[in-house]
């Protein structure tokens, strides 16, 4: 059985659903591009452990958000979590997530360390900024510009096609960011997801200390072949813990969600 609810926030709706009957919360944070129906595959494997509760990240799914380009801030994301727990009767919990989803699972982290469990990170953001999320989100005229691009992509591919003549960014990842610009929707979303989570940085080592002082079980899963997170820049967070499980699997970013269940499930 599957439920649908909404957090009302200020001006903003967060949408969820709630599904499996397994006796523990897992909260589950997408990648970017991403909604929750994505992870309702996960439920044959997942459910009978747990009772996963499936977030549209803003700018996606269902999730609405109606505050321009004014930052989340994370005071705020701990009131909408704040909003589930008490909705949902969740006392502790373990988290479930992916690429951009990484940002929003650091956030929960970083705030509620005494209620987590477990922690999986597939490719997880937040870890390692890049330099171009550091251009697009900076205030003046490099924001202007990345914004520039929604109503004129051409400017997003003439910089790309100079990037890769001068071999500074992959062919790969180069073909997932024109996948993920090709129409206009997708490009403010992009550009929206980019500023307004902006403010989702975090102290590496400040979380690695929350991780061992609350024994919270981390599993890192990363693709080989990923271009746009990199298994190398996980050492950033993962030298300061303890105890962790790390799998490289020999794929890319985009299958790593398929890829990773066995290590979720406990089924390897």
């Amino acid at each position: 059985m599957i439920q649908e609810s909404f957090i009302h926030y200020k001006k903003n709706l967060l949408h969820y659903v709630k599904a499996g009957n397994g006796k523990h919360a897992l909260l589950v944070f997408h990648g970017f591009g991403q909604d929750h129906t994505l992870y309702l595959s996960l439920l044959k494997s997942l459910s009978k452990k747990y009772t996963l509760y499936i977030i549209d990240l803003f700018f996606h799914g269902k999730s609405q958000w109606n505050e321009g380009e004014q930052h989340l801030k994370k005071s705020a994301w701990n009131n909408i979590l704040n909003v589930l727990f008490q909705e949902q009767h969740i006392s502790t919990f373990s988290i479930l997530a992916y690429s951009l989803g990484g940002k929003f699972a650091l956030a929960t982290l970083e705030a509620y360390p005494q209620q987590i469990k477990n922690v999986f990170l597939i490719a997880p953001d937040g870890i390692k900024t890049s330099f171009w999320y550091s251009l697009a989100t900076y205030p003046g005229i490099f924001r202007n510009f990345f914004k520039s691009m929604i109503l004129h992509p051409e400017r997003f591919s003439l910089i790309a096609r100079k990037l890769n003549q001068i071999s500074l960014v992959d062919k790969g990842l180069i073909r997932f960011a024109d996948f993920q610009m090709n129409t206009e929707a997708k490009r403010k979303r992009v550009y929206y997801s980019w500023v307004v989570f902006r403010h989702l940085k975090f102290d590496l080592k400040k979380i690695a200390y929350l991780i061992n002082h609350h024994n919270i079980q981390l599993t890192m899963v990363v693709g080989k072949y990923d271009k746009v997170i990199r298994a190398e820049n996980m050492n950033r967070l993962l030298k300061h813990v303890h105890h962790y499980r790390l799998e490289i699997i020999e794929c890319g970013h985009t299958e790593l969600v398929s890829e990773s269940l066995p290590f979720l499930s406990g089924e390897d």
